[in-house]
């Protein structure tokens, strides 16, 4: 699953990633968790056209949105707060999550992501991933809006998880689709026809592209910020015998 993650670097980053003319000035988050509200790039199509070789192309304009995580259908009487996951080899079939698959696919900005990997005496060690070139990138999510009395309206998403890549499986059994910058508007495109090629990028990502590493315990608190979650756990060690 992916229960936690940061997003750190500065807008103009985001702003050249996603090919925005906006990208708001955000406060650097190292511990993000479920409940709180993310940022989310999301797309409509503006127009369609035809290339010379009959293909057709898309132009998608994005925005960036504050969503909840913790998914709240549509159809729902109570909005409670939902899954902050849903796994990719069921998004088609099960009620929760088929109709904010096929129209409203979104993607989440972060620098990196968490991991709890299980140890032979019971305890959980966090590690950190993030890409091996230490950019930022793109999760794959879905996205809902529930409208309930008094014009309350609640948007919300939840990210979409997969089978886990060779670097991935020695600490999880899952971890968050990844979506590549050549891909973007083919997940943002809401158009039946698209539905296909859309679940076709929800597969591991390349293992060698991505790096991991222990973490101190320091993230495992929710209320806990800053740079000292991503810290090296050994740097973090050392860090406090200096103390």
């Amino acid at each position: 699953m992916c229960g936690r993650f940061a997003r750190f670097s500065p807008a103009h980053v985001f702003r050249l990633l996603f090919q925005l003319e906006e990208f708001t000035n955000l406060p650097p988050q190292y511990n993000i968790s479920p409940g709180q509200n993310i940022y989310a790039v999301r797309g409509i199509v503006l127009r369609q056209e035809r290339t010379p070789n009959e293909n057709s192309l898309k132009r998608i304009q994005k925005e960036v949105v504050p969503l909840q995580w913790g998914l709240v259908p549509f159809w729902t009487k109570e909005p409670t707060l939902g899954p902050i996951n849903a796994r990719a080899e069921t998004l088609t079939q099960k009620p929760y999550f088929k109709t904010a698959f096929k129209r409203h696919r979104c993607l989440i900005p972060v620098d990196g992501f968490y991991e709890w990997q299980k140890t032979p005496g019971g305890s959980k060690q966090p590690y950190f991933i993030r890409m091996a070139n230490a950019k930022p990138f793109a999760l794959a999510g879905i996205w809902d809006r529930w409208e309930g009395p008094n014009s309350r309206i609640i948007e919300s998403c939840a990210i979409i998880t997969t089978k886990p890549n060779k670097l991935l499986k020695t600490i999880h059994n899952r971890m968050p689709a990844i979506i590549p910058p050549s891909a973007f508007d083919t997940w943002l495109d809401p158009s039946p026809e698209s539905q296909e090629r859309a679940l076709a990028l929800l597969k591991p990502f390349e293992a060698q592209k991505l790096e991991a590493y222990a973490v101190g315990d320091y993230v495992n608190n929710t209320k806990n910020e800053g740079e000292q979650c991503i810290l090296p756990k050994s740097d973090r060690y050392k860090q406090q015998k200096l103390f």
